[in-house]
């Protein structure tokens, strides 16, 4: 009976170290090392968003730092590798801001705000993704370049130009 005994404490500590062995492979080998990011928004991209807000009226709502993939999904009918890898290419990017109906949150515009930092080539290969995605899809893409200060009725005749009918899918230039 002791031995049946010993055999119970031995399957309980096995199942303790089991358990405890799962639970810090749940955080990863370095546990969750993660901080507080400093803001959402860069000086910049809150300066615009306060503008776009205004420019875009009542009958639209702003959102910035959208995922594309929440965007624009995957067509079916692709094999999973083909698929998994549209997806690869567009998981971890995001547009800067996207302005939908207020009415129903469906997307009619995804707007890049355009720094010095998109001179470099890797900058220049994402908003080439960017584009090329929003033209599959048949969304517009408003590039906007930083600076010091907007105008509400500059930016809100940008956004009508390229949210017209006439113009979808094309990348429009403020």
């Amino acid at each position: 009976m002791s031995s049946l005994v010993l055999l119970a404490v031995l399957a309980f500590v096995v199942f303790i170290v089991l358990a405890a062995l799962k639970k810090k492979q749940v955080g990863g080998s370095v546990g969750f090392p993660y901080q507080p990011a400093k803001t959402l928004f860069s000086a910049a991209e809150r300066s615009f968003l306060g503008v776009l807000d205004q420019a875009v009226g009542p009958e639209y709502r702003a959102f910035g730092k959208v995922r594309v993939a929440d965007v624009a999904t995957v067509k079916p009918g692709l094999g999973s590798s083909e698929r998994q890898g549209a997806l690869n290419r567009v998981s971890a990017k995001h547009f800067d801001f996207v302005v939908c109906r207020a009415s129903d949150l469906s997307v009619v515009c995804a707007i890049e705000l355009n720094d010095k930092s998109h001179s470099s080539q890797r900058a220049q290969d994402r908003d080439e993704l960017l584009l090329r995605v929003c033209q599959a899809i048949n969304l517009p893409l408003l590039t906007v370049p930083a600076k010091q200060g907007y105008s509400v009725q500059d930016v809100r005749v940008q956004f009508l130009s390229a949210t017209s009918p006439l113009r979808p899918g094309v990348a429009v230039d403020a």
